[in-house]
């Protein structure tokens, strides 16, 4: 069978297009890369009726054939430009080659996603989940690690697509992540991407990789450029001309009052007109006096940092007890799952007055037929009792306390 032949498009520097391209190199297949103009334009080419007639999500990279078969999907183009050898020269191998390729997308890419994108100014830089995408990455190179304690590369002895995939969904962490001190405990793991990466085949496509040196760091600015910016409105909306402006401000004030003016009774339906008939009642968190503490500075401890070293003792450091009080509840009625996730959902629809006064925790606790709901929330006191800010369908018994004396 003749090797493959066709066009590969994609946008520079997608380490997903990568995988076929080092497919390519090791199998033959005469493949040629549209990643810039005037062949290809990102954002522009895959938008267009005859791309999106080919590959329908206009996702990349996208592969069509000298003979004009077409294929999307990284993996199922990498597999289509690979030879027996890449696939797995027996059944066994080739399930073992398609277990890492399946490992690198379930296993390696999303913590991964979550390592490099906000350093390259893709996503806002979140610590919590950054964190967590490193304890993820290490759990990744502990088990690649103890394979390849014993092996020169992932499926037999030789280069597979098993080794190209891993290697690729790596590649970034490994020039923007894996700091000296980082990779250190996993010797084999880099031993055997240096080795890869400094095959001919992966080099022709790759070039020179060096490996991180120091961990990249968010960029603050790199991510305000990459956002999209709101179009300015054309000068000519923004100064009408002078003869057209009586005419305007007129139509402005009659559709003001069109949209000011009540709706009558007749138009409402029973409901619309119980709310109406409501006296509006004033906000009682609105007269409340500036306190000491500031649960917004703790919100974004808790939220940002180590929630047992940090965000709970700044909390019982400088929680007020004077004009702050701790309330709980411990529903023991219902045995309905739903019915519970109903009445939590409703319950926080229904107290968006109370972000800025108090800090709620709900946590749904199932074992078997019992269920439990430890409701907490630390609220600021507009007076002896608890206010509610809107009308609840279900009842929501709390019982309240002042903050205890002491913590443990």
């Amino acid at each position: 069978m003749a090797a493959p032949a066709g066009t590969l498009f994609t946008y520079p520097e997608n380490w997903r297009a990568f995988k076929a391209q080092i497919a390519a190199q090791y199998s033959g297949a005469q493949l040629k890369v549209a990643s810039s103009p005037p062949a290809f334009t990102f954002g522009q080419t895959n938008r267009t009726p005859a791309f999106l007639n080919n590959f329908p999500l206009g996702k990349l990279p996208a592969y069509q054939g000298d003979d004009g078969f077409c294929l999307s999907e990284s993996n199922a183009i990498d597999h289509y430009l690979s030879n027996d050898a890449l696939r797995g020269a027996t059944p066994s191998a080739a399930a073992q080659v398609l277990q890492w390729v399946s490992f690198a997308d379930s296993d390696v890419v999303p913590p991964a996603s979550v390592s490099v994108f906000y350093t390259q100014g893709i996503m806002p830089f979140n610590k919590r989940a950054t964190e967590q995408a490193k304890e993820d990455v290490k759990k990744v190179l502990t088990v690649l690690n103890k394979h390849l304690n014993t092996r020169t590369f992932l499926v037999g002895e030789r280069v597979s697509l098993a080794d190209i995939t891993v290697v690729c969904s790596m590649l970034w962490l490994y020039k923007q992540v894996l700091e000296p001190s980082f990779r250190q405990p996993y010797p084999n793991v880099t031993r055997w991407f240096v080795t890869c990466v400094n095959q001919p085949q992966f080099k022709t496509v790759l070039g020179e990789v060096n490996l991180c040196e120091k961990m990249a760091q968010f960029d603050a600015k790199k991510f305000a450029v990459t956002q999209p910016k709101e179009e300015a409105p054309h000068e000519k909306e923004k100064a009408p001309k002078e003869s057209a402006k009586p005419q305007q401000k007129k139509e402005k004030e009659k559709e003001k009052e069109e949209k000011e003016k009540p709706a009558s009774v007749e138009e409402m339906d029973d409901c619309d007109a119980v709310l109406a008939a409501e006296p509006k009642t004033k906000d009682p968190y609105a007269l409340l006096p500036k306190r000491s503490f500031v649960m917004d500075e703790f919100k974004r401890k808790y939220s940002n940092k180590d929630t047992l070293k940090v965000a709970l003792p700044h909390f019982w450091e400088n929680f007020d007890r004077e004009s702050n009080s701790i309330w709980y509840k411990y529903p023991e009625e219902l045995t309905l799952t739903f019915r519970s996730c109903n009445l939590i959902t409703g319950m926080f629809q229904r107290l968006d007055k109370l972000k800025k006064t108090a800090f709620a925790q709900c946590f749904f606790v199932w074992h078997q037929q019992r269920q439990q709901h430890l409701w907490y929330l630390g609220v600021q006191r507009p007076g002896a009792g608890f206010h509610w800010q809107a009308a609840s369908s279900g009842g929501w018994p709390i019982e309240g306390t002042r903050a205890p004396p002491h913590h443990s």
